[in-house]
């Protein structure tokens, strides 16, 4: 008896391993759907936009990738332009920020600058998500008062900070959209190694600058490596180094 009752005690671990009836329709494993939240929803743009591209989303393409209706998503966020924003902010969220120190406030907006570009770029087309609207979430907030705050520390007048600061971001931004551009038109060729995709781009461009008429066009054929010499990284940072430089000439000038 003790090895019967030891037997059928066993429960579900009794009936591992035995087959279903071939009478007998198995049971169709049951899909838990994730409760909506505009956390979920936000990742899923995210996700969207960053494999995808911008111009695939929208409330619908959310709303069919959580296996939804677009008119649930409503009820978290209002429209594609605050999805846009959320997406934004959300990958703001991704970036550490040290305690400002205006002494070495040059070396932090380098650091700072380029941690930004490095995200943007790392998430496809979330720069142009940033460029179609003014950021105003709590990670962009964050982001806004460490580089004001640090500005007027460091010397400078609130103008100039504020100045400063916006055409910073704006080159920041605008350089991870060429970026994400030039991925678009990688995924479009069919191309999925970026290195040899860019190696092609510039090797065009070289060909052409050099196939121009040297006496119409002297400087530009007589410089073609000049021209196409630079990977965009060192762009970018050839770019950053003017503008902080413009703003090291901002700030006040100290006793002689």
């Amino acid at each position: 008896m003790s090895e019967v009752g030891s037997a059928g005690s066993g429960g579900q671990g009794a009936d591992a391993g035995v087959p279903t009836p071939p009478w007998r329709k198995p049971r169709r494993p049951v899909q838990v759907k994730q409760q909506l939240s505009q956390d979920l929803i936000v990742e899923t743009g995210l996700h969207i936009l960053s494999t995808e591209g911008f111009d695939a989303l929208s409330m619908r393409r959310v709303a069919q990738q959580l296996d939804t209706g677009p008119a649930s998503l409503y009820a978290h966020v209002a429209n594609k332009d605050e999805l846009l924003e959320l997406v934004y902010d959300r990958v703001l969220g991704e970036l550490d920020l040290p305690e400002p120190d205006p002494a070495n406030w040059k070396e932090q907006l380098r650091e700072y600058a380029v941690d930004v570009h490095r995200l943007l770029t790392s998430h496809a087309d979330v720069a142009r998500a940033a460029l179609a609207n003014v950021p105003t979430g709590p990670n962009a907030l964050r982001a806004g008062e460490f580089l004001f705050g640090l500005l007027i520390e460091a010397g400078m007048t609130p103008r100039d900070a504020s100045l400063s600061m916006e055409r910073m971001l704006l080159y920041i931004v605008g350089d991870a959209y060429e970026s994400s551009m030039h991925w678009a038109k990688m995924r479009a060729s069919g191309e999925r190694d970026p290195q040899a995709y860019m190696e092609h781009f510039v090797a065009q461009i070289a060909d052409y600058y050099g196939s121009l008429p040297p006496e119409r066009f002297p400087y530009m054929t007589g410089h073609v490596d000049a021209l196409v010499g630079d990977d965009g990284d060192a762009r970018f940072g050839y770019g950053l180094d003017l503008l902080l430089d413009g703003m090291e000439a901002r700030m006040p000038k100290g006793p002689s």
